[in-house]
């Protein structure tokens, strides 16, 4: 039996969260983490006791198969995107007493974003810079931290406005990640958001069982073989109850079928959160999102953020990067820990993912550093960057990266 990927009508079944769903997952997502956390190279799971970066191992010289995607020729659309090495930074004034959100002040910053990244005068031509009438767009989004910490519907309310005015149709915007489940649980619902596609490339059966009757999983129907993939020699064996989040084993990482033959292009619009001493943002927000079998991947975290980003289904669509910062989380992530998630108001902006990750963080770092979280900033921590700046990815280097300061507060 085929999976539904291309149709939103699982939305009644896949909204019965029942009890396994969410106790047996992120049961399974803390031991995943406290496992990982025993690899000293792994920025984020590490806890800085004593406010000073601890010193990092290098890590394992995993072979990967980014040389074959280096390879492939690029596109004129092809990241760093239209503009190289420059991003919008906006404090908003949206959010306040604790996450309570000003629709009006979201508008106003991503239009005022757009405007500036792009140099137009008016909204649509801004929004036509990226996309066209005739693209299927694909709105990335990060749901993990449900209500708590995830990509805002409000924002993404605005952008499908802003892709509405640049003449795109309904039934050519689509919301998408990993698990649909999760999207379901941060608000993004076919309620909310009626006559948009909403995909997971993980998802559940018509009556939220995760096999068929021949015992296979529905969601590898979802991932595309035939489109060049993501290798690393390392791999993990999986139970039944966390394969299902994995879709598949061995040492190859598959692209969803969402991003490799539904989307022409793709908005990313991550949130701002800590992983230890650095931030997970655009290029982990793409590369884990769009991807099959990633625990293992934790194990050469580096690599595995900035590499899968190289490759043609991310590199070739990837148009626009979105922050949602107006909620951050300076400690506790890459999880959602509401002791460290304050209304910080920021939204970036930017066509490269490499500056606009640059800037998250060293916002991040600094907060960090401002809160007694930790002392010094370990250079070690942005060497992610530096990996993607050499795969041609965007700039890396904060003196090569020119910032547009506004204040819509």
């Amino acid at each position: 039996m085929k999976s539904k990927l291309f149709s939103t009508k699982e939305e009644d079944a896949c909204s019965r969260v029942n009890s396994f769903t969410r106790r047996k997952f992120f049961s399974v997502s803390a031991a995943s983490l406290a496992g990982l956390a025993l690899h000293s190279h792994l920025p984020g799971q590490e806890k800085v006791d004593d406010h000073k970066p601890k010193p990092t191992s290098t890590p394992p010289d995993i072979q990967t198969n980014i040389a074959e995607a280096l390879k492939i020729p690029r596109t004129k659309a092809s990241l760093p995107g239209r503009y190289p090495g420059q991003v919008v930074r906006i404090s908003t004034g949206a959010a306040s007493s604790g996450g309570k959100l000003d629709p009006s002040k979201i508008k106003a910053a991503v239009e005022k974003g757009l405007l500036e990244l792009g140099g137009e005068n008016d909204i649509r031509s801004a929004w036509l810079q990226f996309v066209s009438p005739s693209d299927v767009v694909g709105i990335k989004v990060n749901p993990i931290g449900e209500k708590l910490l995830s990509t805002k519907p409000e924002v993404v309310a605005v952008i499908i406005d802003g892709l509405l005015q640049a003449g795109i149709p309904k039934k050519n915007i689509i919301i998408w990640d990993r698990r649909l489940f999760q999207l379901h649980e941060a608000g993004f619902t076919a309620e909310r958001f009626p006559g948009i596609e909403i995909l997971g490339t993980e998802m559940r059966g018509p009556n939220g069982e995760f096999y068929d009757d021949k015992g296979e999983l529905w969601s590898k129907d979802n991932i595309d073989r035939e489109a060049p993939f993501y290798f690393a020699d390392i791999e993990d064996k999986y139970n039944k109850e966390t394969l299902p989040y994995m879709v598949n084993e061995g040492k190859e990482s598959y692209f969803t079928k969402i991003l490799t033959r539904r989307t022409t292009k793709v908005i990313n619009v991550p949130i701002l959160k800590n992983a230890g001493a650095t931030v997970t943002l655009c290029l982990k927000n793409l590369s884990y999102g769009a991807l099959s079998n990633t625990s293992r991947l934790h194990k050469l975290w580096m690599k595995s953020v900035a590499e899968p980003c190289a490759f043609p289904a991310l590199r070739d669509k990837v148009v626009l990067n979105i922050v949602d910062g107006l909620q951050a989380c300076y400690e506790g992530g890459p999880g959602a820990d509401a002791r460290y998630i304050w209304d910080a108001n920021l939204m970036l902006f930017g066509t490269d993912p490499v500056a606009v990750d640059a800037v998250g963080h060293e916002f991040i770092v600094k907060e960090r550093m401002k809160r007694g979280v930790q002392q010094l900033e370990d250079k070690k921590r942005r060497a992610f960057l530096d990996l993607a700046a050499g795969l041609g990815l965007g700039v890396a280097d904060p003196e090569k990266i020119k910032i547009k300061d506004m204040d819509l507060a």
